[in-house]
């Protein structure tokens, strides 16, 4: 059960991390075609894109990008959702 635990904790840090890394390198200028900025927009356009569709049919938000934001809340909810069920079921 702590290894399930751990590991998935560990993804939810490295997602989280990317975000953020992503957000950042929305303010500077930086090669977009660059291996670094490749790898970020792979690991976390998955989680993004939905959550920006999603958005967009709710409200319009303009020219300003919230996905991050919620998407970072998201992770965190079915993060720790996860973890309870997983103790829940005695892992």
């Amino acid at each position: 059960m702590y290894v399930i635990i751990r590991a998935l904790g560990y993804f939810v840090n490295f997602l989280e991390i990317m975000i953020f890394i992503r957000v950042i390198m929305s303010w500077i200028s930086i090669d977009p075609y660059s291996q670094f900025a490749s790898f970020v927009y792979r690991v976390t356009e998955p989680v993004l894109e939905p959550v920006r569709e999603l958005m967009n049919r709710i409200i319009r938000t303009g020219p300003i990008d919230f996905s991050p934001i919620v998407a970072l809340l998201l992770i965190q909810f079915v993060h720790r959702t996860l973890i309870r069920l997983l103790i829940g079921m005695g892992f």
